[in-house]
């Protein structure tokens, strides 16, 4: 007699606790998941026009996108979603070159910084960003070189 009520009340709490929704006390730890090419101010701030395809993918990286149809753009994506929320953050930018391979213009949401430009961001995420306006000659400020770390001055001390 005491097992089929057992069993009974075994079944009746085994179906309500499906049907419940347990409270989160403890929650599991989500990664952050990170695709795609990390573009900063700085790196944009270094494209020049007339710069070759090997110049621009020494500074940006090798494009997420190279288009066959379109052989003279270069398409850079990065997504970025956070393990504690849902919402994700994209962007994306595009270069785009002469027929000759030489950088003409570029378009998307990363913006060159500007001198005295804070971490102002600009309304509208997406926009073309005119090359032209940009010193041709590489006159932009090159910090002087770093003097020699361990290694070269244990190389400098036995005179190679």
């Amino acid at each position: 007699m005491i097992f089929p009520r057992f069993a009974t009340t075994v079944l009746v709490l085994c179906a309500l606790s499906a049907c419940s929704e347990v409270p989160r006390i403890i929650s599991e730890y989500r990664i952050d998941v990170q695709q795609g090419n990390v573009l900063t101010q700085e790196m944009v701030s270094q494209l020049r026009p007339g710069q070759t395809k090997d110049q621009v993918r020494f500074i940006l990286g090798t494009p997420v996108l190279v288009d066959m149809f379109h052989a003279n753009r270069w398409d850079y994506f990065y997504w970025l979603k956070k393990g504690n929320s849902t919402k994700a953050e994209t962007r994306r930018f595009a270069v785009f070159f002469d027929d000759d391979g030489k950088l003409a213009r570029v378009a998307g949401d990363v913006a060159p910084a500007e001198p005295g430009d804070g971490a102002a961001r600009p309304e509208n995420r997406i926009r073309e960003i005119d090359l032209g306006s940009l010193p041709t000659d590489g006159s932009v400020a090159v910090p002087p070189p770093d003097e020699p770390g361990f290694f070269g001055k244990m190389l400098n001390s036995v005179g190679l």
